[in-house]
């Protein structure tokens, strides 16, 4: 992909235009790549990306759980938010949404990591997420604000934040379009409020709120676009977040009412369940919003010949019950009760 088209991409994806667009294609450079050509690489942009995200993804979490009315409160304790912030910045979360969107493949690479396919790997990819959150740091002095807004455009945090109650729309409509259709869904984010746009032409389906609605609140709006022979679709929240998922559930029930999409089911998310990936295919469909992370407790024992003796429990908090598995080894334990957990969540779907 060109320079310019790559800017422009990434910068609509993430809802942030460069001052300084070379910081953005530094971000994509990997050392390799500099050392044949020339030009800095990512490598300080991936350190400076690390120690903002952090940052942007704990405000995030304050945002979400956090009461500062009075003296400051969190609907949630120290532990847990250490959870959801470790999920939500692990290896395993920022390669994927490298994938999602489109990013990974437009690595600037040299010819030993073309040849050796680094790009596949997820340290590369996670490196690459980082990079691109120290690039626009550095773009914007270092604005909190802004970091935070692009981080949040680029983790999708709903996959970690959604109560049981509500759809993620967002992860039915990016399952749908990869899993049916095999390509991603790209989305463009403006800092353009709703009153903004109602005397513009939009050639497509757009969000319409009430008379009354607080329309000044909604300063931000998300452009979604899936195959070639559907319309664009345009949604608006006070967030990134909110624009993004707005959008996709006006997508979303769009095609279902036309018969063009189906709901998936945890079936068709899980082609071949089996004990050795069972603890990767709970993951997946905990991050695809059909229920919350798996939580795992282990003891551990001896038997009368002082062998370790591993008790492995899965448990997920919306079935009111765990699966135990005992074996030599601590990570054996573990898939089997997780694979114990899988049959038992889709015998429940099959019923």
């Amino acid at each position: 992909m060109e320079n310019k088209l790559l800017i422009n991409m990434v910068q609509g994806q993430i809802g942030h235009v460069f001052k300084n667009p070379n910081l953005l294609l530094q971000a994509f450079t990997r050392r390799s790549f500099a050392s044949e050509n020339g030009g800095e690489d990512n490598e300080i942009l991936e350190f400076i990306g690390d120690k903002a995200l952090d940052l942007a993804v704990v405000k995030l979490l304050i945002s979400k759980y956090g009461d500062t009315q009075k003296e400051f409160s969190c609907s949630i304790d120290e532990g847990e938010l250490t959870r959801i912030k470790s999920r939500m910045v692990q290896k395993s979360t920022l390669a994927r949404r490298m994938d999602e969107m489109g990013f990974a493949d437009q690595l600037r690479m040299g010819k030993g990591d073309i040849k050796n396919n680094v790009s596949d790997e997820p340290s590369v990819k996670e490196d690459l997420f980082e990079a691109i959150v120290g690039a626009v740091t550095l773009d914007c002095g270092w604005d909190l604000e802004k970091i935070c807004s692009v981080v949040e455009a680029m983790i999708m945090p709903d996959d970690f934040f959604l109560n049981d109650e509500d759809d993620n729309y967002v992860r039915l409509i990016q399952n749908w379009e990869e899993q049916v259709n095999g390509v991603i869904p790209l989305f463009w984010f403006k800092e353009a409020s709703y009153t903004s746009t109602l005397y513009f032409p939009f050639k497509g389906i757009s969000q319409d709120f009430p008379n009354g609605c607080d329309y000044f609140r909604l300063k931000y709006h998300c452009e979604l676009k899936l195959l070639d022979n559907l319309p664009i679709y345009r949604g608006f929240g006070a967030s990134k977040n909110e624009a993004r998922m707005n959008v996709c559930k006006l997508a979303y029930e769009d095609l279902k009412k036309k018969g063009i999409i189906e709901e998936l089911t945890i079936r068709d998310e899980i082609e071949n369940p089996n004990k050795d990936d069972a603890i990767s295919q709970l993951e997946i469909l905990a991050r695809r919003g059909y229920f919350s992370i798996p939580i795992y407790q282990f003891l551990e024992e001896h038997d009368k010949n002082g062998n370790p003796v591993w008790t492995a429990v899965c448990q997920i908090e919306e079935y009111g019950t765990s699966f135990e598995a005992v074996s030599s080894s601590k990570k054996d334990a573990k898939k089997t009760a997780a694979f114990e957990m899988l049959q038992f969540i889709l015998n429940e779907e099959d019923d």
